[in-house]
């Protein structure tokens, strides 16, 4: 059975459940929010023990990719985002995952060829986006 495009597209659209919107986006607000009120919990508690301003914010910054990873090997951090979305975005939380995530996926190919090769495949391209927009974001300001 042949369908076009359009016939195909109401074939989906009939059967494609409507998506939670407002739920959606208030799980991520909550559950993004939530990972921010943490990290400004974790920074005040390193201030409150003596470190600078910069010292905290680098041992915070550390904490919650270190907590990020060990959730992500225990499966934990996937589940949150499968609850709360694009709150578990939230960057640098995020960004670990992302790197931790196919590091576990591929570590039985060995740590190399698996672990090794396979741990930037997701955050590889965020990487190089971010280092190419710098560098034209630098060029245009110093252009102007």
């Amino acid at each position: 059975m042949e369908l076009s495009k359009q016939e195909y597209q109401k074939f989906v659209q009939a059967r494609a459940k409507p998506s939670p919107l407002a739920k959606d986006c208030a799980l991520a607000f909550a559950i993004g929010g939530g990972i921010c009120v943490l990290g400004q919990a974790v920074m005040d508690g390193y201030a409150a023990m003596g470190l600078d301003k910069t010292d905290a914010g680098t041992a915070t910054s550390v904490t919650l990719v270190a907590l990020s990873v060990l959730l992500t090997g225990m499966n934990l951090y996937n589940k949150l985002g499968r609850w709360g979305g694009a709150g578990t975005l939230v960057p640098i939380t995020g960004f670990a995952n992302a790197v931790a995530s196919p590091a576990i996926d591929f570590k039985s190919e060995g740590l190399v060829t698996g672990m090794a090769a396979k741990m930037f495949t997701v955050a590889g391209p965020v990487i190089v986006f971010g280092v190419a927009a710098s560098v034209v974001y630098g060029v245009m300001l110093m252009l102007l």
